[in-house]
């Protein structure tokens, strides 16, 4: 597996968090041949196969800036969740989101003969990606995971949770979040967006992208993350592996720190060993 710090605002012809997604239109035409209740594909240029996957109430369109960065030579996928961004909510409108999704992925892959693809995909996304890539090692050639745990439920239960101590949580949450009127974002959900989204200019179209989902589609999706383990299936992942997380600025100069101190503590270890 390979990590890097992937700071807001950096543009990288692989990927970018749906936070820093411009606005940029993108010339796209559906996937002919292949019809989904749970998704719906575009692809764009020709050349080497990616797949772009959003994340949690996210259109396709958060990946337009990054599209365009690549630049010829590639065939781009642009996946989008219905239930999600205004798509018609389909066969999402009950139960778990990510899973069915990955396996439309998988069938996409195969009905469309495309051979061995890239994947990259955001927060939920990458956690489809991971889904994939481990459930269906044959069909994925690169994954790329931008911004999201193996297991979400640690970060409700802490280092030793597990699927079954985080259900009663994420029970309570889902609960909560199917009491959220349609259509309405609030207060909390924008305060949220704008924390996390450094470019003003793109914030519009992220709020719009929420107050368009489908509510019991984001409740049960959310639900599912807390409660999906992907550790014990990481071993199946052997494809090259590129994991992306954001620093916040507070803790940059404390990681640069330690990644020094570790550096030559790691150098003395050398030194004595040698």
């Amino acid at each position: 597996m390979k990590r890097r710090g992937f700071l807001a605002g950096l543009v990288m012809a692989a990927c970018m968090l749906s936070a820093c997604a411009g606005t940029q239109a993108v010339s796209e035409a559906p996937s002919a041949g292949f019809t989904s209740e749970r998704i719906s594909i575009t692809t764009q240029g020709a050349g080497r196969d990616v797949i772009f996957i959003p994340g949690l109430s996210s259109s396709r369109e958060v990946w337009d800036t990054t599209v365009g960065a690549l630049g010829d030579g590639y065939r781009v996928h642009l996946v989008q969740v219905n239930g999600f961004a205004g798509a018609p909510v389909g066969a999402n409108g009950e139960g778990p989101v990510a899973a069915p999704v990955a396996e439309e992925i998988a069938r996409y892959i195969r009905e469309t003969g495309l051979e061995r693809p890239a994947v990259i995909g955001h927060s939920m996304g990458a956690t489809m990606g991971m889904m994939l890539t481990a459930r269906h090692p044959d069909l994925v050639g690169k994954l790329m995971v931008v911004d999201m745990f193996p297991f979400m439920g640690a970060m409700f239960g802490g280092p030793n949770a597990t699927p079954q101590s985080v259900t009663p949580t994420a029970d309570q949450i889902r609960a909560l979040m199917r009491l959220s009127p349609q259509g309405v974002v609030s207060e909390q959900t924008r305060q949220t967006i704008n924390s996390m989204v450094r470019t003003e200019a793109a914030r519009p179209a992220i709020i719009e992208h929420a107050r368009t989902s489908n509510a019991l589609t984001i409740a049960n999706a959310f639900h599912e993350l807390i409660v999906t383990d992907l550790r014990p299936e990481l071993a199946n992942i052997t494809q090259p592996m590129a994991v992306l997380y954001v620093i916040p600025r507070k803790r940059r100069s404390r990681r640069s720190n330690m990644m020094r101190i570790c550096a030559s503590r790691t150098r003395a270890c050398r030194k004595r060993g040698s």
